[in-house]
Protein backbone atom coordinates (compact mmCIF):
# COMPACT_ATOMS: atom_id res chain seq x y z
CA UNK A 1 0.00 0.00 0.00
CA UNK A 2 2.88 2.37 0.83
CA UNK A 3 4.18 1.95 -2.71
CA UNK A 4 0.86 3.09 -4.20
CA UNK A 5 0.60 6.05 -1.85
CA UNK A 6 4.10 7.13 -2.88
CA UNK A 7 3.09 6.78 -6.55
CA UNK A 8 0.04 8.99 -5.92
CA UNK A 9 2.13 11.63 -4.16
CA UNK A 10 4.72 11.52 -6.94
CA UNK A 11 2.06 12.05 -9.63
CA UNK A 12 0.38 14.80 -7.60
CA UNK A 13 3.58 16.73 -6.85
CA UNK A 14 4.85 16.26 -10.39
CA UNK A 15 1.70 17.87 -11.77
CA UNK A 16 1.92 20.69 -9.22
CA UNK A 17 5.50 21.37 -10.27
CA UNK A 18 4.69 21.30 -13.99
CA UNK A 19 1.67 23.59 -13.57
CA UNK A 20 3.68 26.05 -11.46
CA UNK A 21 6.46 26.13 -14.05
CA UNK A 22 3.90 26.58 -16.82
CA UNK A 23 2.42 29.65 -15.13
CA UNK A 24 5.87 31.25 -14.97
CA UNK A 25 6.93 30.20 -18.50
CA UNK A 26 9.54 27.74 -17.25
CA UNK A 27 8.44 25.00 -19.67
CA UNK A 28 8.70 24.98 -23.48
CA UNK A 29 5.99 27.23 -24.89
CA UNK A 30 4.58 24.50 -27.14
CA UNK A 31 3.83 22.35 -24.07
CA UNK A 32 2.49 25.21 -21.94
CA UNK A 33 -1.15 24.22 -21.61
CA UNK A 34 -1.86 26.87 -18.99
CA UNK A 35 -1.16 29.84 -21.22
CA UNK A 36 -2.16 27.89 -24.30
CA UNK A 37 -5.67 27.43 -22.87
CA UNK A 38 -5.86 31.14 -22.06
CA UNK A 39 -4.67 32.16 -25.55
CA UNK A 40 -7.13 29.86 -27.34
CA UNK A 41 -9.97 30.98 -25.04
CA UNK A 42 -9.30 34.68 -25.67
CA UNK A 43 -9.06 34.13 -29.43
CA UNK A 44 -12.35 32.22 -29.66
CA UNK A 45 -14.05 34.71 -27.32
CA UNK A 46 -12.95 37.57 -29.59
CA UNK A 47 -14.44 35.70 -32.56
CA UNK A 48 -17.70 35.33 -30.59
CA UNK A 49 -17.76 39.09 -29.95
CA UNK A 50 -17.00 40.05 -33.57
CA UNK A 51 -19.10 37.37 -35.31
CA UNK A 52 -21.92 36.40 -32.89
CA UNK A 53 -24.32 33.75 -34.18
CA UNK A 54 -27.01 34.55 -31.61
CA UNK A 55 -26.81 38.35 -31.68
CA UNK A 56 -29.11 38.84 -28.68
CA UNK A 57 -26.77 36.83 -26.44
CA UNK A 58 -24.65 38.93 -24.08
CA UNK A 59 -20.85 38.91 -24.35
CA UNK A 60 -20.87 37.84 -20.71
CA UNK A 61 -23.56 35.22 -21.26
CA UNK A 62 -25.44 33.35 -18.55
CA UNK A 63 -22.99 31.41 -16.33
CA UNK A 64 -19.95 32.86 -18.17
CA UNK A 65 -17.84 33.14 -15.01
CA UNK A 66 -18.94 29.75 -13.69
CA UNK A 67 -17.85 28.10 -16.92
CA UNK A 68 -14.58 30.07 -16.95
CA UNK A 69 -13.81 28.74 -13.47
CA UNK A 70 -14.67 25.20 -14.59
CA UNK A 71 -12.05 25.53 -17.35
CA UNK A 72 -9.25 25.97 -14.85
CA UNK A 73 -10.69 23.61 -12.25
CA UNK A 74 -11.06 20.66 -14.64
CA UNK A 75 -7.97 21.35 -16.73
CA UNK A 76 -5.57 22.07 -13.87
CA UNK A 77 -6.83 21.86 -10.27
CA UNK A 78 -8.60 18.50 -10.50
CA UNK A 79 -5.83 17.26 -12.78
CA UNK A 80 -3.56 17.31 -9.73
CA UNK A 81 -5.68 14.58 -8.15
CA UNK A 82 -6.46 12.57 -11.27
CA UNK A 83 -2.77 12.39 -12.27
CA UNK A 84 -1.92 11.14 -8.80
CA UNK A 85 -4.57 8.44 -9.11
CA UNK A 86 -3.26 7.61 -12.58
CA UNK A 87 0.26 7.04 -11.24
CA UNK A 88 -1.12 4.89 -8.44
CA UNK A 89 -3.00 2.61 -10.85
CA UNK A 90 0.02 2.54 -13.16
CA UNK A 91 2.02 1.04 -10.28
CA UNK A 92 -0.80 -1.41 -9.48
CA UNK A 93 -1.08 -2.61 -13.09
CA UNK A 94 2.67 -3.02 -13.28
CA UNK A 95 2.55 -5.32 -10.26
CA UNK A 96 0.03 -7.62 -11.98
CA UNK A 97 1.96 -7.69 -15.25
CA UNK A 98 0.01 -5.11 -17.26
CA UNK A 99 2.40 -2.63 -18.85
CA UNK A 100 2.04 0.20 -21.37
CA UNK A 101 2.99 -2.22 -24.17
CA UNK A 102 1.16 -5.38 -23.10
CA UNK A 103 -2.05 -4.48 -24.96
CA UNK A 104 -0.36 -3.03 -28.04
CA UNK A 105 -2.07 -3.72 -31.36
CA UNK A 106 0.46 -1.79 -33.41
CA UNK A 107 3.84 -0.19 -32.92
CA UNK A 108 3.83 3.06 -34.84
CA UNK A 109 6.85 4.68 -33.16
CA UNK A 110 8.88 4.33 -36.37
CA UNK A 111 6.20 5.81 -38.64
CA UNK A 112 6.52 9.31 -40.13
CA UNK A 113 5.48 11.91 -37.56
CA UNK A 114 2.43 13.07 -39.54
CA UNK A 115 1.02 9.53 -39.60
CA UNK A 116 1.73 9.11 -35.88
CA UNK A 117 -0.18 12.30 -35.11
CA UNK A 118 -3.06 11.36 -37.41
CA UNK A 119 -3.51 7.88 -35.93
CA UNK A 120 -3.12 9.26 -32.40
CA UNK A 121 -5.74 11.95 -33.07
CA UNK A 122 -8.26 9.59 -34.70
CA UNK A 123 -7.96 6.82 -32.10
CA UNK A 124 -8.23 9.16 -29.10
CA UNK A 125 -11.17 10.96 -30.66
CA UNK A 126 -13.02 7.69 -31.23
CA UNK A 127 -12.37 6.65 -27.61
CA UNK A 128 -13.79 10.00 -26.45
CA UNK A 129 -16.80 9.69 -28.78
CA UNK A 130 -17.51 6.21 -27.38
CA UNK A 131 -17.10 7.48 -23.81
CA UNK A 132 -19.47 10.35 -24.56
CA UNK A 133 -22.09 7.88 -25.81
CA UNK A 134 -21.77 5.95 -22.54
CA UNK A 135 -22.32 9.15 -20.53
CA UNK A 136 -25.69 9.58 -22.24
CA UNK A 137 -26.77 5.96 -22.50
CA UNK A 138 -26.36 4.82 -18.88
CA UNK A 139 -28.40 6.67 -16.21
CA UNK A 140 -25.71 6.35 -13.54
CA UNK A 141 -23.26 8.21 -15.82
CA UNK A 142 -25.86 10.62 -17.16
CA UNK A 143 -26.39 11.91 -13.61
CA UNK A 144 -22.91 13.45 -13.73
CA UNK A 145 -23.04 14.51 -17.38
CA UNK A 146 -26.13 16.59 -16.60
CA UNK A 147 -23.79 19.30 -15.26
CA UNK A 148 -22.43 19.87 -18.77
CA UNK A 149 -25.92 19.84 -20.26
CA UNK A 150 -27.27 22.33 -17.76
CA UNK A 151 -25.71 25.09 -19.90
CA UNK A 152 -28.53 27.36 -21.10
CA UNK A 153 -26.53 29.76 -23.29
CA UNK A 154 -23.70 28.34 -25.34
CA UNK A 155 -20.22 29.86 -25.34
CA UNK A 156 -16.61 28.72 -25.65
CA UNK A 157 -16.08 28.19 -21.90
CA UNK A 158 -18.94 25.66 -21.76
CA UNK A 159 -16.49 23.26 -23.41
CA UNK A 160 -14.82 22.43 -20.09
CA UNK A 161 -17.83 22.69 -17.81
CA UNK A 162 -18.28 19.12 -16.69
CA UNK A 163 -18.51 17.10 -13.50
CA UNK A 164 -15.19 15.89 -12.10
CA UNK A 165 -16.46 12.31 -12.19
CA UNK A 166 -16.25 12.38 -15.98
CA UNK A 167 -12.46 12.53 -15.65
CA UNK A 168 -12.57 9.16 -13.90
CA UNK A 169 -14.10 7.67 -17.05
CA UNK A 170 -12.35 9.64 -19.80
CA UNK A 171 -8.81 9.40 -18.42
CA UNK A 172 -8.61 5.57 -18.10
CA UNK A 173 -10.23 5.00 -21.49
CA UNK A 174 -7.90 7.49 -23.18
CA UNK A 175 -4.98 5.75 -21.48
CA UNK A 176 -6.30 2.42 -22.76
CA UNK A 177 -6.35 3.90 -26.26
CA UNK A 178 -2.70 4.91 -25.92
CA UNK A 179 -1.86 1.39 -24.67
CA UNK A 180 -3.31 0.00 -27.89
CA UNK A 181 -0.67 2.07 -29.65
CA UNK A 182 2.05 0.44 -27.62
CA UNK A 183 1.93 3.00 -24.85
CA UNK A 184 3.54 5.47 -27.22
CA UNK A 185 2.54 9.12 -27.45
CA UNK A 186 4.11 11.04 -30.36
CA UNK A 187 6.71 13.62 -29.41
CA UNK A 188 4.62 16.28 -31.13
CA UNK A 189 1.37 15.15 -29.44
CA UNK A 190 0.94 18.70 -28.15
CA UNK A 191 -0.28 19.54 -31.67
CA UNK A 192 -3.16 17.08 -31.24
CA UNK A 193 -3.99 18.29 -27.73
CA UNK A 194 -4.03 21.99 -28.67
CA UNK A 195 -6.07 21.19 -31.80
CA UNK A 196 -8.63 19.33 -29.68
CA UNK A 197 -8.90 22.27 -27.26
CA UNK A 198 -9.43 24.71 -30.14
CA UNK A 199 -12.06 22.54 -31.85
CA UNK A 200 -13.86 21.95 -28.55
CA UNK A 201 -13.95 25.68 -27.81
CA UNK A 202 -15.26 26.44 -31.30
CA UNK A 203 -17.93 23.72 -31.04
CA UNK A 204 -19.37 25.44 -27.98
CA UNK A 205 -18.83 29.00 -29.19
CA UNK A 206 -21.50 31.49 -30.24
CA UNK A 207 -20.23 31.33 -33.82
CA UNK A 208 -21.88 29.79 -36.87
CA UNK A 209 -19.38 27.53 -38.63
CA UNK A 210 -20.10 24.38 -40.62
CA UNK A 211 -16.85 23.87 -42.61
CA UNK A 212 -18.76 23.12 -45.84
CA UNK A 213 -18.25 19.53 -47.07
CA UNK A 214 -15.76 18.98 -44.22
CA UNK A 215 -18.74 18.97 -41.83
CA UNK A 216 -18.89 15.21 -42.44
CA UNK A 217 -15.43 14.93 -40.87
CA UNK A 218 -15.09 17.72 -38.32
CA UNK A 219 -17.52 18.58 -35.55
CA UNK A 220 -18.79 22.15 -35.64
CA UNK A 221 -20.87 24.65 -33.59
CA UNK A 222 -24.08 24.04 -35.55
CA UNK A 223 -23.89 20.29 -35.11
CA UNK A 224 -22.90 20.45 -31.47
CA UNK A 225 -25.65 22.93 -30.58
CA UNK A 226 -28.16 20.17 -31.37
CA UNK A 227 -26.29 17.85 -29.03
CA UNK A 228 -27.36 20.29 -26.29
CA UNK A 229 -30.94 20.66 -27.55
CA UNK A 230 -33.70 20.42 -24.93
CA UNK A 231 -35.90 18.45 -27.35
CA UNK A 232 -34.33 15.32 -28.84
CA UNK A 233 -35.65 13.00 -31.57
CA UNK A 234 -38.22 10.51 -30.30
CA UNK A 235 -36.75 7.47 -28.50
CA UNK A 236 -33.25 8.97 -28.61
CA UNK A 237 -30.86 9.23 -25.66
CA UNK A 238 -28.79 11.80 -27.54
CA UNK A 239 -27.39 12.92 -30.88
CA UNK A 240 -24.16 14.38 -32.31
CA UNK A 241 -21.77 12.87 -29.79
CA UNK A 242 -18.66 13.90 -31.72
CA UNK A 243 -15.79 15.55 -29.86
CA UNK A 244 -13.43 16.78 -32.58
CA UNK A 245 -14.70 14.58 -35.41
CA UNK A 246 -18.28 14.34 -36.64
CA UNK A 247 -17.26 11.29 -38.68
CA UNK A 248 -18.35 8.81 -36.00
CA UNK A 249 -21.88 10.23 -35.80
CA UNK A 250 -22.35 9.94 -39.55
CA UNK A 251 -20.91 6.41 -39.56
CA UNK A 252 -23.07 5.18 -36.67
CA UNK A 253 -26.22 7.14 -37.51
CA UNK A 254 -26.28 9.44 -34.48
CA UNK A 255 -26.11 12.65 -36.55
CA UNK A 256 -29.04 15.10 -36.36
CA UNK A 257 -29.16 18.67 -37.72
CA UNK A 258 -32.76 19.59 -38.67
CA UNK A 259 -32.01 23.34 -39.10
CA UNK A 260 -29.33 25.92 -38.35
CA UNK A 261 -31.00 29.01 -36.88
CA UNK A 262 -29.21 28.61 -33.56
CA UNK A 263 -32.35 29.64 -31.68
CA UNK A 264 -33.27 26.29 -30.13
CA UNK A 265 -33.77 25.83 -26.39
CA UNK A 266 -30.87 24.16 -24.61
CA UNK A 267 -30.93 21.85 -21.62
CA UNK A 268 -32.94 18.76 -20.75
CA UNK A 269 -36.18 17.83 -18.95
CA UNK A 270 -35.63 18.08 -15.20
CA UNK A 271 -32.74 20.54 -15.49
CA UNK A 272 -34.32 22.75 -12.83
CA UNK A 273 -33.19 20.19 -10.23
CA UNK A 274 -29.52 20.74 -11.07
CA UNK A 275 -27.93 23.15 -8.54
CA UNK A 276 -26.65 26.48 -9.88
CA UNK A 277 -23.65 26.91 -7.59
CA UNK A 278 -20.28 25.28 -8.24
CA UNK A 279 -19.79 23.66 -4.83
CA UNK A 280 -23.23 22.06 -4.97
CA UNK A 281 -22.56 20.82 -8.50
CA UNK A 282 -19.40 19.09 -7.24
CA UNK A 283 -21.47 16.62 -5.20
CA UNK A 284 -24.38 16.41 -7.62
CA UNK A 285 -25.13 12.88 -8.78
CA UNK A 286 -24.49 11.20 -5.43
CA UNK A 287 -27.12 9.97 -2.95
CA UNK A 288 -29.77 12.58 -2.15
CA UNK A 289 -28.27 14.89 -4.77
CA UNK A 290 -29.22 12.43 -7.53
CA UNK A 291 -32.30 13.31 -9.62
Amino acid sequence: MEKYIEAFISGFLGTVDWTWKSIFFEVPLYTNYFWGLIAISLLVWILEIIFPWRKDQSVFRKDFWLDAFYMFFNFFLFALVINGVYKMFEALFSDVGITATSLALIDFSSWPIWTQLLVFFILLDFVQWFTHVLLHKFPVLWQFHKIHHSVKEMGFAAHLRYHWMENLLYKPLKTFGIMLLGGFEPEQAYIVHFTAIAIGHLNHANIKITYGPLKYIFNNPVMHLYHHAYTLPKDSFGVNFGISLSLWDYLFGTNHIPEDSGTIELGFPGEEKVPKRFWEQLIYGFGKFKN
